[in-house]
């Protein structure tokens, strides 16, 4: 073989090479479906990058109700979940979706309302709280999106011994109309609100309306202190059992769906509760407040 040819082989070796690489690295990307707090919160802003930093692997998130993310996860419409439904998520270990669980942080729950506090709930645990603005009749805003938020309202409701009856609802998501089922406290009749949003724009609207609303803390903060116009309501009641609020990493079983990209989706879920994620996350303030808590971090 002669030097021309050897030459016209090489170059078109090394422009194979080139493309293949090009793909290689375009394919470095997997979709995440999350609840709305970790975005909202303005955490996944900080360490998506330095994972991405890290691992050359980028992450598309979708943000929305924890139902919703499950739902995702599911139909094999994602790579991976990151949610804070600890029930759900075991059910849809149980049911094969999920290849495993990690717990990676938390926070908590927590009952907001306007300064003065109509129903008197200051202070009260949740259940006690829940019972004084069912018996007083304030107005009371729920997310109503099949949330991990509002599934632990609906909780509340149960355990604070409140009457509940079912409703339907419909709401927008993603641009198209879905019908919703859930439970609420009907002695509340029009003065429970239930918006079918996530949890910035329960914030705002409870804020406009000068109703209570349950919300976790991390969204809390950022609407809070991380916004020039800052929240006009008040954490009223927060600690006890029945508000915790634990977030877990699930990556989608290959078993079930074989086009997931698992590969990228384990190094997320590792990374995440490596000491470097783990610090991350501890280290994630709104303006001096910590907003989760981590829970791998030896």
């Amino acid at each position: 073989m002669n030097k021309k040819y050897t030459f016209i082989i090489m170059t078109i070796l090394l422009i194979l090479s080139f493309f293949v690489s090009n793909a290689s690295g375009e394919e470095k990307i997997i979709k995440m479906s999350t609840t709305t707090s970790t975005e909202n919160s303005g955490l996944l802003n900080v360490i998506l990058p330095e994972f991405t930093k890290d691992t050359g692997i980028r992450v598309k998130v979708f943000a929305k109700g924890t139902g919703a993310a499950i739902r995702d996860g599911m139909d094999g419409n994602v790579d991976v979940i990151f949610v804070h439904d600890k029930p759900r998520e075991d059910k849809f270990m149980q049911e094969g979706y999920g290849a495993y669980r990690l717990a990676v942080m938390h926070n908590d729950f927590i009952i907001l309302g306007p300064k003065n506090d109509p129903a008197g709930i200051r202070g009260m645990n949740a259940k006690e709280a829940f019972r004084r603005i069912a018996d007083s009749k304030s107005l009371f805003v729920s997310r109503g999106d099949d949330s991990g938020t509002h599934a632990k309202e609906q909780e509340l409701w149960g355990l604070a011994g409140i009457t509940l009856e079912k409703r339907k609802t419909d709401v927008i998501k993603e641009g198209k109309a879905e019908s919703l089922e859930y439970i609420y406290p009907a002695v509340l009749g029009e003065r429970y609100i239930s918006i079918g949003q996530g949890m910035g724009k329960t914030l705002t609207f409870s804020e406009e309306k000068q109703a209570y609303t349950l919300a976790d803390r991390g969204t809390y903060l950022e609407y809070r202190y991380g916004r020039e116009q800052g929240l006009d309501l008040e954490i009223l009641c927060e600690g006890g059992d029945n508000l915790g609020n634990p977030y877990g990493i699930i990556p989608v079983n290959p078993e079930k769906y074989p086009d997931v990209k698992y590969e990228y989706a384990d190094r997320l879920a590792r990374w995440l509760v490596s000491e470097r994620g783990q610090r991350l996350i501890a280290d994630y303030r709104i303006q001096g407040h910590q907003a989760f808590f981590p829970d791998a971090l030896k």
